[in-house]
C-alpha cells in the first residue's frame, strides 16, 4: 500500500492510504501519523457514519480500528503486505455526528510473520469509545510482473 499525505482541511499533514477504496472513500477518510506520543489514527465522523440511533455504527468504528492495527503496527510492516487474520472490539461508549475520534494503541509482539497489536479509539474528550486487539499476517510485498 501506498502512504499519502493530505495536503488541506483539518488533518494536513497526515498520511492516508488512498489506494485502498473502502477504508478511505466508503468507510473513511482515515488517517494516521506519528507524534511525540506515537503512532495516531483519527477521523471526523459524518452523517455517512451514522447508524438509525442516531450514533456512529459499530461497523464504522469496527473499520476505523481495523484501519488503526496498520498505523499502529506500520513500523512493523514496513516492506510487506498485511492481512488481519484475527480482531477483537468491545463497544464502550456511543459517539455522535461531527466528533473527532482517535485511536492510540502498543504493537505487543512483532515476529516474523505476525503482529501482534491492540488499542483503544477515544472521543474529543478523551473518554473511551472502544478497545480492540488484533493480529496482522506479513507477507513479501510482490512486485507487477
Amino acid at each position: 500500500m501506498t502512504k499519502t499525505i493530505e495536503k488541506s482541511g483539518e488533518f494536513a499533514g497526515w498520511f492516508t492510504w488512498t489506494d485502498d477504496p473502502f477504508e478511505h472513500e466508503t468507510a473513511g477518510p482515515f488517517y494516521f501519523k506519528v507524534d511525540e506520543n506515537g503512532p495516531v489514527a483519527a477521523f471526523r465522523v459524518k452523517r455517512k457514519h451514522m447508524n438509525a440511533n442516531g450514533v456512529v455504527h459499530g461497523g464504522c468504528l469496527m473499520s476505523f480500528a481495523d484501519f488503526a492495527l496498520f498505523a499502529i503496527g506500520h513500523g512493523t510492516t514496513e516492506g510487506f503486505t498485511g492481512v488481519t487474520i484475527a480482531f477483537s472490539s468491545e463497544f464502550v461508549d456511543a459517539v455522535l455526528e461531527n466528533e473527532r475520534l482517535e485511536a492510540r494503541g502498543d504493537v505487543l509482539r512483532d515476529g516474523g510473520s505476525l503482529s501482534f497489536i491492540r488499542g483503544i479509539v477515544t472521543g474529543e474528550d478523551g473518554r473511551p469509545v472502544l478497545n480492540f486487539s488484533g493480529t496482522i499476517k506479513k507477507r513479501r510485498e510482490r512486485k507487477p510482473l
